[in-house]
């Protein structure tokens, strides 16, 4: 039997258990007004402004090392700004939405209404451990559904301050975290939830999504992928260089939706590696002991990395260590760039999810978009580039889940904007009002008052009036 601590800590519930208990609760309030809703995101807010020096510390021991600075900056403030933006138009998202009638079905009206789905399912991946509960977390409760989340087994010590501070904000058959291994995630995916989202690892996302088929669970799938940043023929390499180092050395390169690769003109391959050397260096002069650099999670994605960078030497490829002779401690890996790389290392292959950078040179725009055209649709698109022309020309003949133009990562802190993945990347989006209709059913309401038109059609058929309706619409 799996099982879940509740939020005093000394009770012991099968999730199966909490799960009903959430299912009854949401029969109980089926469609939750939106005061109560208000005050769920308003105190779901006041918790993370409260709370942010325990989070910033467990998270920091989740990572060993991580940055105090980046918790903050891609963790706490899109998480309140996320809840702040809900608070400004859920009155807004929740109204019904008016829709036409046709002429030959008046007179009626027809609005659509966006009711609650239920209970929803949240599996939490580790490279950001709040921001990735926060957000879905937000957009359900706007929405007006219960929510379990399943935190991942890799930061323990944020997933059991979580599911503290969330058992002391809302009772448990509306919030509740669930922990544990792998075989409680699985557990997990397997409950019927009536919407269950998942980010983290494609391979992961295939379970996840067989396991919710078999209660016909729709999913929202977060994947990833190789993001690809273009650096086009003209822009000033200063500017793509310090842009991109700063996406791929957030988090130590540990971000969905980091530059995974680079497609740099050949004419300029040496230039670019020259810039994007420097902006690293004057965002992190050393790496060894240095608070602003995060540290990999755990020992196994260190290996992970590093087997990556040993299978790329082997097959020709030339790594260039940023910080040459710098000792390494404990488990921050410097920046490292890639060249002479092909499709036959894994550090092609693999979505990277570190601060390794390979560069590829291209000779034409039309050579680089058949590149990222041949490969599976990646969850973000950077182009480095101000000719309006050529962006345009980018954004028709290419496919992400989205796209950030003269800039990398900023894409997903927008709250008017969906997030979400194409293909391999992921199906379905959330964030802001694209968040708050995915926890939503959209239901069609279709209504007539004492005067039926619709009698003019009813058999038997063959009336002249029928006929007349006949030549009126079928033309």
């Amino acid at each position: 039997m799996l099982y879940k601590n509740d939020p005093a800590g000394d009770v012991r519930m099968p999730v199966h258990t909490l799960f009903e208990q959430q299912r009854q609760a949401f029969a109980g309030l089926p469609m939750a007004p939106l005061a109560q809703r208000l005050q769920w995101l308003k105190s779901l807010r006041r918790m993370l402004l409260e709370q942010q020096g325990a989070l910033l510390e467990a998270i920091n021991q989740d990572f060993s090392a991580r940055s105090a600075d980046e918790t903050l900056l891609a963790e706490l403030m899109p998480s309140v700004q996320g809840i702040r933006h809900a608070e400004r138009h859920l009155a807004g998202w929740m109204k019904p939405a008016r829709r036409r009638v046709g002429l030959a079905f008046q007179p009626a009206s027809a609005r659509v209404l966006y009711q609650p789905l239920g209970v929803v399912g949240v599996i939490v991946p580790w490279n950001y451990p709040l921001f990735l509960a926060m957000g879905p977390l937000t957009a359900a409760l706007a929405a007006g559904n219960r929510v379990m989340l399943k935190l991942s087994e890799a930061t323990p010590a944020t997933g059991a301050l979580l599911k503290r501070l969330l058992g002391e904000v809302f009772p448990q058959d509306l919030v509740s975290v669930v922990l544990g291994e792998a075989e409680v995630g699985e557990a997990f995916s397997r409950l019927p939830f009536d919407h269950l989202l998942f980010t983290g690892a494609t391979s992961i996302g295939r379970h996840v999504m067989a396991a919710a088929a078999q209660n016909l669970t729709p999913v929202t799938l977060e994947l990833g992928g190789k993001s690809p940043a273009i650096v086009s023929a003209h822009v000033p390499l200063a500017h793509a260089a310090e842009r991109i180092a700063f996406g791929k050395t957030l988090n130590a390169g540990q971000t969905c939706v980091a530059p995974d690769y680079v497609l740099v003109p050949r004419a300029r391959l040496d230039a670019f590696v020259s810039a994007y050397r420097q902006a690293v260096l004057r965002f992190y002069p050393q790496v060894r002991d240095n608070p602003d650099y995060s540290a990999i999670i755990n020992a196994r994605h260190l290996a992970r990395l590093e087997g990556y960078l040993q299978d790329a030497r082997a097959k020709g490829a030339t790594v260039l260590d940023l910080y040459p002779g710098e000792a390494r401690a404990g488990r921050r890996l410097p920046p490292q760039v890639l060249l002479q790389v092909d499709d036959t290392m894994q550090v092609m292959q693999d979505e990277i999810f570190g601060p390794l950078l390979p560069v590829v040179p291209y000779d034409s725009l039309a050579e680089a978009l058949a590149y990222v055209a041949r490969r599976p649709r990646p969850l973000a698109l950077y182009y480095f580039g101000y000719e309006r022309a050529e962006q345009q020309r980018v954004l028709e003949q290419t496919h992400s889940g989205g796209v950030c133009l003269n800039d990398t990562l900023l894409q997903v802190a927008q709250d008017d904007l969906p997030f979400g993945g194409v293909g391999p990347s992921g199906m379905g989006n959330y964030h802001g009002h694209e968040g708050f209709k995915t926890f939503s059913h959209a239901r069609a309401v279709f209504a007539k008052q004492r005067v039926n038109a619709a009698r003019l059609i009813y058999p038997p058929y063959g009336k002249a009036l029928q006929r007349w309706v006949y030549r009126l619409f079928i033309r």
